[in-house]
């Protein structure tokens, strides 16, 4: 990515009402996604999330391959959140500051050791067709782990707290995984 190429940051609406996106023309996460509730977390891997949830009002924030997914608090003004994010955002990258610090992605969204075949086709089916799905409203669904018969996956992003990610998760994921898994019984979020 050339420091010298103009930046764009362009808002996109996703299906949950608490959450917008930010579609940037750079590459942000190599693989997966990076997730932030918290922002001592933020502080610790990644500058610009930690940048974002210093702002009033944003209580979430989810960084993608080639966006930034941004959740309000319930009392956030979406006009000063989304003036203040897309600035953010916008200056980060055109200062050519890291998004993520070095390690930030170690480990992320790999839960247990995978061995098991099961968890291995789940985890084949998340990454292979689930995620870039979701991904493409702004958000995120990572594994957290299969138990007799239950899968448990995390929603993130604009996923977490949408009010159709029940549907997404019982009639959309749910019936994948049992459609290409017979062992599997239900998937619920975490």
């Amino acid at each position: 990515m050339s420091q010298n190429q103009e930046v764009y940051v362009s808002l996109e609406f996703t299906p949950n009402p608490n959450t917008l996106k930010y579609s940037v023309n750079r590459t942000l996460v190599e693989k997966g996604a990076a997730n932030f509730v918290r922002k001592a977390d933020a502080d610790e891997r990644s500058p610009l999330a930690s940048r974002l949830l210093a702002v009033p009002g944003i209580a979430g924030v989810m960084l993608g391959k080639d966006f930034v997914t941004v959740t309000k608090t319930e009392d956030g003004d979406w006009d000063v959140v989304h003036k203040s994010a897309s600035e953010t955002i916008e200056s980060h990258l055109k200062d050519g500051l890291p998004v993520l610090n070095a390690g930030a992605m170690d480990g992320a969204g790999h839960k247990g050791s995978g061995s098991d075949q099961i968890e291995v086709k789940i985890r084949e089916i998340l990454d292979n067709e689930i995620r870039p799905a979701v991904a493409m409203d702004g958000g995120d669904i990572t594994f957290d782990r299969y138990e007799a018969g239950i899968v448990y996956l995390q929603m993130q992003g604009s996923c977490s707290g949408c009010p159709s990610s029940t549907a997404t998760l019982k009639m959309g994921i749910e019936t994948r995984l049992k459609d290409a898994i017979p062992d599997v019984i239900s998937v619920e979020a975490v």
